[in-house]
């Protein structure tokens, strides 16, 4: 094994390590989830180089500087204050979603008008219209980090595969019996997961467009699915109030995660894999370990439905949105609720953290989206504007730019 250069990546904090093997040329990457810009440098690297065989004693100060680099970056202050850029009317019909490209250069949007449009962020240009669907296209995203594809999910049962860069639909996967309503590339993009109101779940080739498996175990709708970062797992949430793991290679069950009351509305892993986070109807978020399937903690408190759930990079954060109007953070680790977020007039149907993780984004019904401080819970500016209930909100990879979606037909970029 021969180690041929260092790669950084900020968020979360950690250094891909590209290295030479029999010929071929693979990655591993070092996560350094708990570094702090107080971690002592020597300690870590000293850590790092009992467990990593290929940094040697003469790569250890570049290991060093690039901790540094990383150290530097956590101590920015995040005071970027967002201003509004530029509205884009979209679509003739009402959006359905909306996805950045990992370096948040370009962004996409479904709508009921049966296309996906593909939009220069800098100067909100329309790129590419990718038309074909006979139906809504509902689901959305690029193949992150590599950006050069683009999933549609539609209600005409249909995923298609699109080349990002021409526009061209590379493949249609069909197979479902119904609407396809959620969609998830895997880390390496070899694969695409569709989940659909037929109660399952599919797995297709990038590559020749083949469906792989069907994930057939869910009794109602699957309207939620995420791949773990690794790539070797898949969790799926339903309106029959299961969450199902699957093993990726072989399209088999590993558990049901049985205990909520109601409609699953999201499911997501952590960073390490290591724990999974659902959000219901039935008022509550529950936090399984991905490993055993057991529950470890029910994250209550909501007056009504969660309508989203995410972590945020680090895996040490989990933040719900509310049918009840607020937005909650809780430790991943303590299971304690530490910031409730009020102030919005109507239901808050999304969530995310800003890749810092020091702010956390939510879109309401009240036509407004808020930013707010996660270590106090105040709310350090209101984007206002649409004329209607903003149902997405996005940052980009950096967390100074974001997108929101709205019924009002619009999309607005703020910087």
């Amino acid at each position: 094994m021969k180690l041929k250069r260092f790669l950084v990546r900020y968020y979360p904090p950690g250094i891909t390590l590209e290295y030479e093997k029999g010929g071929c040329l693979r990655t591993r990457s070092i996560d350094l989830l708990d570094l702090t810009p107080e971690t002592n440098i020597d300690e870590l690297v000293a850590e790092i180089r009992r467990s990593e065989p290929l940094i040697t004693e003469s790569r250890a100060d570049q290991v060093k500087q690039l901790i540094l680099r990383l150290q530097q970056k956590q101590g920015q202050q995040d005071h970027h204050r967002f201003c509004f850029f530029k509205e884009l009317k979209a679509h003739i019909l009402p959006l359905t979603n909306v996805a950045f490209d990992k370096s948040g250069s370009r962004f996409i949007t479904g709508s009921y008008d049966r296309t996906c449009r593909v939009w220069d962020t800098a100067s909100g240009t329309e790129l590419h219209t990718l038309e074909g669907h006979r139906n809504v296209v509902y689901a959305i995203a690029f193949n992150n980090p590599y950006g050069d594809k683009i999933a549609t999910g539609s209600f005409d049962k249909t995923c298609k595969l699109w080349c990002a860069e021409t526009g061209k639909c590379i493949h249609t996967f069909r197979g479902h019996m119904a609407e396809i309503v959620c969609l998830a590339f895997n880390p390496q993009s070899t694969l695409v997961a569709t989940g659909s109101m037929d109660a399952t779940a599919k797995l297709w080739d990038v590559e020749t467009g083949e469906e792989v498996a069907s994930l057939t175990d869910h009794t109602a709708e699957v309207l939620s699915l995420c791949f773990n970062t690794v790539g070797n797992q898949l969790v799926t949430g339903s309106f029959d109030h299961t969450v199902a793991i699957w093993d990726v290679a072989s399209g088999s069950r590993v558990h049901t995660l049985i205990g909520h009351r109601g409609e699953i509305s999201n499911v997501q892993f952590n960073w390490d894999c290591s724990l999974i986070v659902t959000g219901s109807m039935d008022k509550t978020c529950k936090v399984w370990e991905a490993v055993s399937g057991k529950c470890v903690a029910t994250l209550v408190g909501h007056k009504e439905e969660v309508l989203d759930v995410c972590f945020d990079l680090s895996g040490q954060l989990i933040a719900t949105a509310s049918a009840d109007g607020t937005a909650r953070v809780f430790s991943a680790i303590t299971h304690q609720c530490l910031v409730t977020l009020e102030g919005h007039d109507g239901e808050i149907s999304k969530i995310c953290f800003s890749p810092q993780g020091s702010r956390v984004l939510t879109a309401s019904s009240d036509k407004t989206a808020r930013l707010w401080d996660v270590q106090s819970g105040v709310c350090l500016q209101v984007l206002e504007g649409h004329t209607d209930e903003i149902f997405s909100c996005v940052f980009n990879y950096e967390g100074d730019t974001i997108i929101t979606g709205s019924k009002d037909n619009t999309c607005r970029i703020w910087y």
